[in-house]
């Protein structure tokens, strides 16, 4: 007999979804017993939900790096009422914040306790739905059977609609265990709305850039989201315009083409760099705190911003703000702007920028903190995309990872600790290949549970832990404001030891040795733990106004 949570399966089947991520749930039940009748649609558990939520979080983010520019590969997380549906949050604040197509489904209590009060169900809550209207792009609520359907379909293009995001959708117990009185659903199909600019806005663009004697390009998140990195390399070249990229845009620009300032925004001659545009074209970026490198960006030119979410237009400074998908702007651009004579300038001022930056690291001794991110990088294969969590080594790759062929994910959108694992899992479960993961041994604590979830499935990721004792990051940032650290020391387990007792072969590397063992780790199938002991520093954010 079918059931209510059929017709969500089927649904999702037919929406194109291929992968779901799920922990079950008294309530949830009937979702669970459909996906043990459907095979063809693959469902990866994890051991807590907020790991469930960002392992879908990866599952999307290496989806969109597999097929820049194509359908939208929204990823479906499946968990119970109250309890497990909130664990969810502060991953979906993430996959907000980061513009990550993931749906979330709940289950909740029965249609006959929605609403009005406290019934005395499990898990309820006054208001579920409340506590993710401010954190998910839509929430949907489902109260007949008939209503799946159109539900999961509207939540569905909501979240494939740039700006992509997570969005919610709610079903009570009882109608995900009725009978279904609908037929098999085969045709359900979502068409999210295609975001094009103003064509007078786009015109108004090109006579700003072909007037300017100084442009330059800020790429965001939103080129990398929108898969138009093609585009802009197009643009860059035709207009002669340097492209630095902020943390979320990294991969946006090729890291080592002549006119790549690269990403270190927190260095301030990058700063500089940007507010000494005549015409500065903001691409998928709000201008935000890292960004600006602290809001201390000071623009002395006119800004031309581009942008999907229109709350983020003009809010951090004036501008011409575009309200556009990235893709079709930059399309619509390459028609309409003037091409620009190669003179060597842009490449010259490119080269000033970098080797200032590499001056100023240079003279600070962070030859150590250099040459493990370098050994890293050298270990991955080509493709292999990597997932790092809030850590100092993290930190250095915002800014000094080249992602020339090693697509780079991190938890920098909201901030939030233990991304790196989980988003490494789902990135395995997507993919062909091995994913990395790097966390500090505090973070790793978020996620150790995860390692039952590789071994389980068998997933191809090497999880690189750096162990420096504590929250490394927070005790650099007390430090430096008080003079000393309180609360950042932590009691850490045997990774190694703890790693093998779930089966999943590990060591303890050297600086020495890292580059051949973590090669060997991601060349053999399944996953694997490498530890690394070793004491890292922060750059020093220095700033030419101080």
């Amino acid at each position: 007999m079918r059931i209510g949570g059929d017709l969500v399966v089927e649904t999702l089947r037919a929406l194109g979804a291929d992968t779901v991520f799920g922990l079950p749930g008294q309530h949830a039940l009937g979702l669970f017993e459909a996906l043990r009748r459907c095979p063809e649609l693959r469902l990866v558990g994890a051991r807590v939900e907020n790991n469930l939520a960002f392992a879908a979080d990866g599952h999307a983010r290496a989806r969109l790096d597999a097929d820049p520019g194509g359908p939208v590969p929204v990823t479906p997380v499946i968990v119970s009422t109250g309890p497990g549906a909130l664990l969810t949050l502060a991953s979906l604040q993430e996959s907000r914040s980061s513009s990550v197509p993931v749906l979330g489904i709940s289950s909740q209590v029965p249609t006959a306790g929605l609403g009005g009060g406290r019934h005395g169900y499990l898990h309820e809550l006054p208001d579920q739905r409340a506590s993710f209207r401010d954190v998910v792009k839509s929430t949907h609520v489902v109260r007949t059977a008939s209503q799946i359907p159109t539900a999961l379909r509207e939540a569905w293009e909501s979240a494939a609609t740039v700006p992509y995001g997570p969005v919610w959708v709610e079903i009570p117990q009882d109608v995900l265990l009725a009978p279904a009185s609908l037929p098999p659903i085969t045709s359900v199909t979502a068409t999210p709305k295609p975001l094009a600019p103003l064509p007078e806005l786009i015109d108004e663009t090109a006579r700003l850039l072909g007037a300017a004697e100084n442009p330059v390009i800020l790429a965001g998140g939103g080129v990398v989201r929108s898969g138009a990195q093609a585009e802009l390399r197009a643009l860059a070249e035709l207009v002669r315009a340097p492209v630095l990229s902020s943390f979320g845009g990294k991969g946006s620009f090729a890291w080592d083409h002549p006119l790549s300032g690269q990403s270190w925004l927190e260095d301030w001659h990058s700063t500089e760099f940007l507010a000494d545009a005549d015409v500065l074209l903001v691409l998928g970026s709000g201008l935000g705190e890292l960004t600006s490198n602290y809001h201390r960006f000071r623009p002395r030119g006119r800004v031309i911003q581009i942008e999907a979410d229109a709350g983020k237009l003009e809010s951090n400074h004036p501008a011409l703000g575009i309200h556009a998908d990235v893709r079709l702007a930059l399309t619509a651009l390459l028609e309409a702007a003037p091409s620009r004579e190669a003179d060597g300038r842009a490449e010259a001022a490119v080269a000033e920028l970098l080797g200032k930056v590499r001056d100023r690291i240079g003279g600070q001794s962070l030859d150590l903190e250099q040459r493990v991110l370098a050994e890293v990088r050298a270990a991955l294969p080509e493709g292999t995309p990597s997932f790092w969590d809030m850590t100092v080594l993290g930190y250095w790759a915002w800014s000094a990872w080249n992602t020339d062929g090693a697509p780079i994910h991190t938890a920098q959108g909201a901030g939030g600790l233990g991304y790196g694992l989980p988003g490494a899992l789902g990135a395995a479960a997507a993919r062909r290949g091995p994913a990395l993961a790097v966390s500090g041994d505090g973070g790793a604590m978020y996620g150790i549970a995860e390692l039952a979830t590789a071994a389980q499935h068998g997933l191809d990721v090497t999880w690189l832990i750096v162990d420096d004792g504590g929250y490394g990051i927070l005790r650099e940032y007390m430090t430096g404001a008080f003079g000393q650290a309180h609360a950042t020391e932590l009691a850490r387990p045997d990774f190694a030891a703890l790693a093998k007792s779930f089966g999943v072969p590990a060591q303890v590397s050297t600086v020495d040795s890292l580059r051949a063992e973590l090669a060997s780790a991601l060349a053999t199938p399944g996953p694997s733990v490498v530890v690394l002991p070793a004491l890292l520093r922060m750059f020093e954010p220095t700033h030419l106004d101080q």
